[in-house]
């Protein structure tokens, strides 16, 4: 029987790309959707498929109002799911965001008013962070003095490239009403990216799940873990506006693999459902797989010897 190689290796990197938590600094009042809880679900369906991401990425509205409270609740929940998990947390700002307190409660630093613009590295991945928020606003603007920061980063090529983690998405808005709270000044941030080593854009904000192109580059937007909106709403006839409706329902975050060539980003919905035919366990896989003469990759984004690898 001839042997069946995969067309692609196994991916270098896996990461997870949660958005828009909102968590607020005490429990919230009936009505309103309590963020922590669909945090901690999301967490923890994850955790129990047995996936091990190197670092779970957070793209902004970490907290609904910005509140010390609500970022120490965040640090309480997310902390121990990652050491279990042996991820990163990587935070972005968003606009319900506030820099001081997120600096002062999450991330343990001193506090500052500046732009939460950070360089991580996941071996030679470069996960770069830039603050798109703009404080007592909800649109999303870039300075001048970000621009050149991030230029001066990515002015050296990363050994596996980039990713760019930011709020506010340079996508368009299919939802009108979010036309005004969308990234303003996105010519100047193409300029920058175009031509980069940037391989994808990960970004939030829009409550739901979505996918475009900027200057030539992919951008994934992750839905929230607290509430989304319906794409399903009703849309005018005569003059094409789309409604807006928040809902709880359908929370998710999305998988990002990083494979050599390209990267993959997979919106995960919410774990359950009656199974549709037969159910595959990872050892009926690997046998099927055995049988047809199919080779799967020898190691995932995880695993214990891509970690020890790295």
């Amino acid at each position: 029987m001839a042997i069946r190689s995969p067309e692609h290796p196994a991916p270098s990197h896996f990461l997870l790309h949660l958005s828009d938590l909102h968590l607020r600094g005490e429990e919230s009042p009936p009505g309103i959707v309590d963020g922590e809880v669909g945090l901690l679900r999301v967490l923890a369906e994850i955790e129990a498929t047995g996936a091990r991401p190197e670092a779970i990425v957070f793209s902004g509205d970490l907290a609904n109002s910005g509140e010390p409270e609500a970022y120490a609740r965040l640090r309480s929940a997310v902390e121990p799911v990652a050491e279990r998990l042996g991820a990163r947390a990587i935070w972005a700002m968003g606009n319900h965001d506030d820099r001081a307190n997120l600096r002062e409660h999450l991330l343990g630093e001193p506090r500052s008013e500046e732009p939460l613009n950070a360089v991580h590295w996941l071996g030679g991945l470069r996960v770069t962070v830039l603050d798109t928020s703009v404080p007592g606003a909800h649109h999303g603007e870039i300075s001048a003095e970000q621009l050149k920061w991030l230029s001066s980063v990515l002015e050296v090529p990363a050994p596996e490239g980039t990713l760019l983690v930011m709020h506010h998405p340079p996508v368009p808005c299919i939802q009108p009403l979010a036309i005004l709270v969308e990234l303003r000044g996105q010519a100047g941030l193409a300029a920058v990216v175009r031509g980069s080593d940037v391989r994808a854009i990960l970004g939030g904000h829009l409550h739901h799940s979505t996918s475009a192109t900027f200057a030539g580059i992919p951008v994934s937007v992750a839905s929230s873990t607290c509430y989304t909106q319906d794409l399903a709403g009703p849309v005018d006839p005569q003059t094409g506006i789309r409604g807006t409706r928040g809902r709880d329902a359908a929370q998710g975050c999305t998988m990002v693999h990083v494979y050599r060539d390209t990267v993959v980003h997979s919106v995960v919905p919410p774990a359950g459902g009656a199974t549709v035919g037969e159910e595959f366990t990872p050892a009926a896989v690997a046998r099927t797989l055995h049988r047809h003469g199919a080779l799967p990759p020898l190691d995932s984004p995880g695993s214990v010897r891509t970690r020890r690898a790295g």
